[in-house]
């Protein structure tokens, strides 16, 4: 569990630090193979590890599972108005402002959005032997949740550099989004585990972060080719992503 959290931490932070060296154009081409990467990872995870078990968790109401993915899906639509996209890499380049400018505002919707999505996701890691399949991967699940916060890291920092016009403003609010995941994970571990396992509930979690999943990781796929043009580098990164998720199932 430290190891995890440690994990997420550091992903998230050093996406962030390579964000203040790296160039905001050689960081955008150097994000599309981990993007590609990371969405098919995520997708897989998703399809054969984060359904299967909200179905065997529910198995006498299945179609509840499927409400929850749909809202799951629909809502991280809502959440991707407020955060503009970060969470697949997506940089909106603002004016710089000076070092110094006080009226540089941080934006907090967008801030607030990342937070939730990313404390949801930190939440359906749960390691105890009531949760089969979540439990017995549930490092091979970290994984793929922390490959996810590299790009969206890497552009909330850039975002936020661009807006402060210095990297000192940036860390306080990227440790914000570094610790939601982790939260989330002490909350469901230590907090609210019995209440979890009771009456459905992991299993309405489960089906909601899954929907998230499954829009954040076809949103990626699909725009990292959105011209349907062969591109060898993002297709072996896709392979590898697949067959990465596959043999740690």
């Amino acid at each position: 569990m430290g190891f995890a959290i440690f994990l997420l931490l550091l992903t998230v932070l050093g996406a962030g630090a390579a964000a203040a060296r790296v160039p905001v154009a050689r960081g955008s081409q150097w994000l599309k193979p981990l993007l590609a990467f990371s969405g098919a990872y995520l997708f897989t995870l998703t399809v054969t590890h984060i359904l299967p078990e909200a179905l065997q968790m529910l198995p006498e109401h299945p179609t509840r599972v499927g409400y929850w993915v749909l809202a799951g899906f629909f809502g991280q639509l809502l959440l991707e108005v407020l955060s503009q996209g970060v969470e697949h890499g997506h940089v909106h380049h603002e004016p710089a402002h000076g070092p110094h400018d006080a009226g540089a505002r941080v934006p907090f919707l967008l801030l607030g959005a990342l937070v939730v999505h990313s404390f949801l996701e930190g939440s359906i890691l749960v390691h105890t032997p009531e949760v089969g399949h979540m439990s017995q991967n549930f490092y091979a699940i970290v994984v793929g949740v922390a490959l996810h916060h590299m790009p969206a890291a890497f552009a909330l920092a850039t975002l936020l550099r661009l807006r402060f016009g210095s990297f000192n403003r940036v860390w306080p609010w990227l440790l914000v989004f570094a610790l939601a995941s982790p939260v989330g994970i002490l909350v469901s571990n230590y907090v609210a585990l019995e209440q979890l396992l009771s009456g459905g509930l992991y299993a309405t979690l489960l089906g909601l972060v899954a929907g998230n999943f499954l829009h954040v990781s076809t949103t990626i796929l699909f725009e990292t080719s959105p011209e349907h043009r062969l591109n060898w580098p993002k297709l072996g990164a896709t392979l590898a992503g697949l067959l990465l998720a596959l043999a740690v199932a």
